[in-house]
């Protein structure tokens, strides 16, 4: 099966020792205060409260590898590195990097261009070992450790540096907390707010020596390595189920009965023959104004909570209260329904009705769905979401911000319906590839959360 391809043995590598790559081994290389109990995270030198005592709070880091002691130095960037190096002739041909390359530290397109071509912001020519610091936007925080060999060259958009020590330390301090927020701060500009290169090198960076700097460099450069990982397998699994997909809608891929037999041939049928209702949200007069939506209460979506994959993103759900609900009886939701986005920008993007927003309600930008007993819910789910819906809604949505599907547009919609027991087994075997990428999203998220953590607690 396919999915042998995602089960590649992960490793992470810290210092010279070979470490599995689960997070629970992760922690066990944890620098020395995080193994002791977790209430007793004082260090040598001084406890907290002692600290906290004296006039001048002696730079010490919450979490640190056993074998270090001694406090840390601070200086500005500037001082313990170098940036914007004088630009040195551009070759010939180059991989340009530009804001939009980079994405959660990995370069993410690689596109070679000539010098004549080249834009006026391609000047920064990359030497390994580099960091890339956006500095427009720097919230978004896609940054990139350089470690390539050949010709880059990066857009001005990035500040380049070069550090005087240890450069994947220098990596990792520019992600903690306290860096991050204040570049927000000294960022001018709404639309695009960004920090100059002479402002960054002010911001006072705080090292130890460079062996720890090095222990600290390895062990989150491992932390990272696992997240990529993990990352990396989700989305293998996407690409894979999106192939599936094409194939199952399309007819190439067919399933057996129990008896090793062909199921009968797919029927095409139009969405209002298959479901029981079709119906778009509530709007007009009695639509929630502002100040009607609560903290807690009743479920209510509008398209801004459907995301990508046929996923429902939390807080992006209002709520209302249970006279407001009881007033908009419109479109009161219902366990395995589907809700379908029937304008904007979106327009297309579908999502499923859990247990947890079954008592839910919806906003006119969505249209409910709800299946016929002679059709698998999950099956319809996934059947919104192929390429031969997708290219029905494509050739009937004009792109304007007005355009909108009807119910009476929505039921036309044409799909091919296999018999239950195949329509049982194709969402089956869809929802078991969900799960594991859900699976992947939550570790991803666990050890993202692991190292945001690490980054607060190790570093000054």
């Amino acid at each position: 099966m396919a999915e042998d391809n995602y089960k590649k043995q992960t490793s992470l590598r810290g210092g010279t020792t070979r470490q599995s790559a689960s997070l629970e081994h992760t922690k066990d290389r944890l620098p020395h205060s995080v193994r002791n109990d977790e209430h007793k995270t004082s260090l040598r030198g001084g406890t907290t409260k002692q600290s906290a005592q004296s006039k001048t709070r002696p730079l010490l880091p919450k979490l640190r590898f056993k074998e270090f002691d001694g406090e840390w130095k601070k200086g500005s960037l500037k001082k313990i590195a170098y940036t914007n190096p004088k630009t040195k002739e551009l070759p010939d041909k180059f991989i340009y990097i530009d804001l939009e390359s980079v994405t959660n530290g990995i370069l993410v397109k690689e596109e070679v261009i000539s010098i004549e071509e080249a834009p006026s912001r391609a000047q920064r020519v990359l030497e390994k070992n580099d960091i890339l610091y956006q500095t427009v936007r720097p919230y978004q925080k896609n940054n990139l450790y350089f470690d390539k060999n050949g010709d880059y060259v990066a857009s001005t958009g990035y500040a380049q540096i070069k550090a005087k020590e240890d450069s994947k330390y220098l990596f990792q301090f520019l992600h903690t907390t306290n860096f991050v927020n204040i570049v927000n701060r000294w960022s001018t500009g709404t639309s695009y707010p960004a920090i100059s290169p002479s402002e960054l090198i002010k911001i006072s960076i705080s090292y130890p020596t460079l062996p720890e700097q090095q222990k600290i460099a390895s062990f989150l450069s491992a932390v990272d390595e696992k997240i990529q990982q993990l990352a990396q397998k989700k989305s293998l699994l996407e690409q894979y189920k999106k192939g599936v997909m094409q194939q199952l809608f399309s007819g190439e891929l067919r399933f057996k009965d129990e008896n090793g037999e062909d199921f009968p041939d797919w029927e095409e049928k139009r969405l209002g023959e298959v479901c029981l209702k079709i119906q778009d949200g509530n709007y007009g007069a009695s639509y929630p104004k502002s100040e009607e939506f609560v903290e807690m209460g009743i479920p209510f979506l509008t398209s801004k909570a459907l995301g990508e994959g046929g996923s429902i993103i939390a807080h992006k759900i209002d709520y209302i209260s249970i006279e407001k609900h009881s007033e908009l009886k419109k479109a009161h939701l219902a366990l395995n329904d589907i809700l379908f986005t029937n304008r904007g920008a979106n327009v297309g993007a579908i999502g499923y009705v859990d247990s947890k927003i079954s008592n839910g309600n919806i906003g006119p930008q969505l249209t409910l769905l709800r299946v016929k007993k002679q059709i698998e819910s999950r099956f319809l789910f996934f059947a919104m979401s192929s390429y031969s819906m997708r290219k029905q809604i494509g050739s009937q949505d004009s792109g304007s911000a007005m355009n909108f599907f009807g119910i009476g547009a929505t039921s036309k919609f044409r799909l091919k319906i296999p018999c239950i027991k195949e329509q049982q087994k194709i969402a089956n075997y869809l929802s078991a590839i969900d799960t594991k990428i859900e699976t992947l999203n939550q570790q991803i998220e666990k050890t993202q959360s692991f190292k945001k953590g690490l980054l607060q607690q190790m570093f000054v």
